[in-house]
């Protein structure tokens, strides 16, 4: 077995660890948390999402904190802020506030599909290609997104076959890496294995990315079931915040830090410097008025504090 000898991590605590939070978080505290994440090294950082306010009212300052990280003095040139984008109505939007890469999201599962954004996966297929187009005609890379591609809170398990068809579909509209989301995080190394074999079969497995949530507490080991297989590209959330507001009980992404500590531990490299993103942990928790859900976060700084 040969494990990858570098992986990229896309860090998706500003957007996906945040949206489920109840307390609207100023708009000053996001861009410094981008800004230290960037600092921390992490090449891809998931900015924001250029949905209605309507339904994720967190995210309403949206074109203001992407304007900010792309304007700031501290923002690095090889540092990429991708951004979601349900629809052509988020895209121009997006667009307009300088946007250079935008994400996609579509359900391995019907029922997820219909309540997440109100209509089929099909229907969404078709609105995610409009989207696919004008950012193509635009040179704007797009990344896609599937989510329950394990179990649906509605259907319970889904098969990894509809999963790889969906994966499919967005590598064809144009998606330039699709990231696979056990969105529940009931996925365990097996159920992980079976999803990636499936889906390898019509995805290029370097075109394939892990985002794995840590409900069951599963994560770090469904990242290293991944590694075996060759993936490595991997979603994860500062201090493990997140969930998701259309799957009650999901707990967040699995957190940077864990991943960080897995991969210097496997002495694979990331790019990250873990004192920064320990940091930057430390940053927006206290801010939240709570403990960082790492366990390698709260391992490591308890040690600090008893050296």
């Amino acid at each position: 077995m040969t494990l990858p000898q570098r992986v990229k991590l896309v860090e998706v605590g500003p957007r996906d660890g945040l949206q489920n939070e109840k307390a609207i978080v100023p708009t000053a505290i996001k861009i410094e948390l981008i800004e230290r994440l960037a600092a921390a090294g992490l090449s891809a950082i998931e900015a924001t999402s250029f949905v209605s306010p309507q339904w994720v009212p967190q995210m309403a300052d949206h074109a203001e904190v992407l304007r900010a990280v792309l304007a700031s003095p501290r923002s690095r040139p090889e540092v990429s802020y991708p951004v979601l984008t349900p629809n052509l109505k988020g895209f121009d939007a997006a667009l307009e506030a300088g946007a250079l890469e935008v994400a996609i999201f579509a359900s391995a599962s019907e029922s997820f599909s219909r309540k997440n954004i109100n209509c089929s996966i099909t229907e969404s297929l078709k609105r995610f290609a409009a989207v696919s187009d004008a950012a193509s005609a635009l040179e704007i890379k797009v990344r896609g997104y599937v989510s329950c591609v394990v179990a649906c809170p509605y259907e319970g398990a889904v098969d990894p076959a509809k999963s790889a068809w969906v994966a499919q579909r967005l590598l064809e509209m144009g998606c330039y890496e699709i990231s696979l989301g056990d969105t529940i995080g009931a996925g365990t190394p097996a159920s992980i294995q079976r999803l990636i074999e499936a889906c390898v079969a019509v995805v290029p497995i370097e075109k394939l990315a892990g985002h794995y949530h840590d409900t069951y507490g599963m994560a770090i080991a469904n990242i290293y079931a991944s590694l075996e297989l060759g993936m490595a590209v991997f979603d994860s959330s500062i201090a493990g915040l997140g969930g998701c507001p259309y799957a009650v009980g999901a707990s967040g992404n699995v957190a940077s830090e864990d991943v960080v500590y897995l991969l210097q531990g496997l002495g694979i490299e990331c790019g990250v410097d873990m004192e920064s993103l320990l940091a930057a942990g430390q940053f927006i928790s206290r801010h939240l008025g709570r403990e960082p859900a790492s366990r390698a976060a709260r391992a490591l700084l308890a040690r600090r504090g008893a050296e």
